[in-house]
């Protein structure tokens, strides 16, 4: 486990950047945690500048919730856990980036989330919120699985739901395709009267926009319906088959984290499902704890 440095109260900021939102939060060595703040999306991936303002409008809120200036930023070392990152080039552009931290220290939201919710032990970590992805800590061995992004991957994402939806609705209003439920709730949604209004609605939009819609899937595959519940039991084939490989490590524990977490649950393959257990901390303090322990190793 961890160990906090009690020399000086120093204030850390851990960061968790995905897809959809951008979570801060401030923390005292001394007084835990004093300020949390929420942004836009941050994976760099769908734009640097947008994930570069989001980190800064969650810091900024999580600075104001912590009662301390603007300029207090320059005294806070900075965990950062972003989706993305786990592609070189992108991990490039972000460690250049002249931050106002007193300290930055960047990994994957991968990396961030598996040290909270294990609070610095080992494990494994399937994110299931925009996007999916596997990873796992094992003896000083970490195992990435998945977290191609989108549309190249990240099945059983909401990202992914969200766009097999779109297409199954589309297949069905032209005529072409089994009918479904969805198609209705997907023509409310966007407020339209044919397919070629919902492509036009979707065209050149990123994966949070496809993520939601993923509830339609959902409540729809509750209430029977054939297409979303191929759809849903498909995505969480492939997250059972996903734990299973991280399982192949031998983690002592396996948690899930993301919005999907809790729709998906029920469909997960019986074996995975019972040995799914919560986090302890969320990713936010997982970046915390990687700023703590990088500090330290500097």
């Amino acid at each position: 486990m961890i160990e906090i440095s009690e020399k000086e109260n120093q204030l850390y900021i851990g960061i968790d950047g995905g897809g959809t939102k951008c979570r801060a939060t401030v923390f005292s060595t001394k007084d835990g945690v004093v300020g949390t703040g929420l942004g836009g999306p941050a994976n760099p991936l769908h734009g640097l500048e947008r994930t570069l303002e989001s980190i800064m409008v969650s810091t900024q809120l999580a600075m104001k919730d912590a009662g301390l200036g603007t300029n207090d930023v320059k005294q806070v070392v900075a965990g950062l856990g972003l989706a993305g990152v786990n592609l070189p080039g992108l991990y490039q552009k972000i460690n250049e980036w002249h931050h106002p931290f007193k300290k930055m220290f960047l990994t994957t939201d991968l990396h961030t989330a598996c040290i909270g919710a294990h609070k610095g032990e080992d494990g494994a970590v399937i994110i299931t919120g925009t996007g999916s992805c596997g990873f796992s800590v094992v003896n000083g061995k970490s195992t990435i699985l998945g977290g191609h992004g989108f549309s190249q991957g990240d099945k059983g994402s909401g990202s992914w739901m969200g766009l097999e939806a779109v297409k199954a609705c589309l297949l069905d209003l032209d005529g072409l395709g089994p009918q479904t439920m969805m198609s209705q709730l997907m023509l409310q949604h966007f407020e339209v009267n044919d397919a070629m209004s919902i492509a036009e609605k979707m065209a050149g939009k990123p994966s949070s926009a496809y993520a939601q819609l993923a509830r339609i899937v959902f409540s729809c595959a509750d209430k029977g319906d054939l297409i979303a519940s191929v759809i849903v039991r498909d995505g969480a084939s492939y997250i059972s088959d996903l734990a299973r490989k991280l399982l192949e490590q031998n983690p002592p524990r396996l948690s899930m984290i993301g919005g999907l977490v809790e729709p998906l649950h029920k469909w997960l393959d019986e074996d995975i499902s019972v040995i799914v257990k919560p986090p302890i901390q969320p990713p936010e303090m997982g970046a915390v704890y990687y700023a703590q322990q990088s500090l330290l190793s500097n």
